[in-house]
């Protein structure tokens, strides 16, 4: 089985860029599933109906999210549709959506890490709990853990060695070079990275970034201009086990439109 991750999609200009490249890659590398972090692909922060979708129409099976989700109210009762989106897991009870889906045999998790995020619940013990009570336990199971801290994101992958498929890191937008697979077979990278303008500040406008780390004051940021970056990790996985075979970076530079 092969999966496609990829990294957080920034506005148009990432929406734009699936669309563009993802048939073509799913047909050159026989892909079975997509999954695509979603949490900023409305104008740069946050997630609609109508951007989720138009993903979904581009090949993309089921959209992660993050600590973004929320920003956007009328997605609330999009999360509590039968739509292929998550929101992490980790949130308190009663919020809308769900932390997890499966298609398949493949579940799909999203977790959001603490450090640097805020106050919430132990994503460590959260999946614990989930695992638990999985009867029966899908064969292949994703985990997006959605972090700001590299630490927390290396550690969960260690933790969760041999008991899931892939640990994916996103959020920083910054693609990491560490793409392996641990000991016991579960493929890890620490960030994915992004899909979205490469003159840019992590996909947000340059000058508005810097104005606001000059001055401290806070500032409604624009999405950046320029050629997009479309950053993915290729994992293939054991049809037997579910563990990792092999993990690989997707990365390419698109033209401006």
């Amino acid at each position: 089985m092969k999966i496609l991750m990829i990294g957080d999609v920034i506005g148009k200009p990432g929406r734009e860029a699936v669309h563009s490249v993802l048939p073509e890659l799913r047909k050159k590398h026989g892909i079975n599933l997509v999954i695509a972090n979603g949490e900023n692909a409305a104008g740069g922060v946050g997630l609609t109906q109508a951007t989720a979708e138009e993903m979904l129409q581009s090949g993309v099976d089921v959209l992660t999210t993050g600590n973004h989700v929320w920003r956007r109210k009328e997605v609330f009762s999009y999360l509590d549709s039968d739509a292929p989106v998550v929101r992490p897991l980790n949130y308190p009870p009663n919020v809308p959506g769900r932390g997890y889906l499966t298609i398949g045999s493949t579940m799909i998790i999203n977790v959001l890490g603490r450090t640097f995020i805020g106050n919430f619940d132990c994503p460590f013990r959260t999946i614990d709990n989930l695992l638990k009570t999985l009867m029966p336990k899908p064969k292949t199971i994703i985990v997006d853990i959605h972090a700001e801290a590299t630490s927390e994101k290396v550690a969960l992958g260690w933790y969760l060695d041999g008991r899931v498929s892939a640990v994916l890191g996103t959020h920083t937008h910054v693609g990491t070079i560490d793409t392996r697979i641990l000991p016991k077979g579960t493929a890890y990278v620490t960030d994915v990275g992004m899909t979205g303008p490469m003159e840019s500040v992590i996909g947000a406008d340059i000058d508005g970034v810097l104005d606001s780390f000059l001055t401290l004051m806070p500032l409604n940021l624009s999405i950046g201009k320029g050629d997009i970056m479309f950053n993915s990790v290729l994992i293939e996985l054991s049809d037997t086990s579910g563990l990792a075979i092999s993990i690989t970076r997707v990365d390419m530079e698109l033209k401006e439109k």
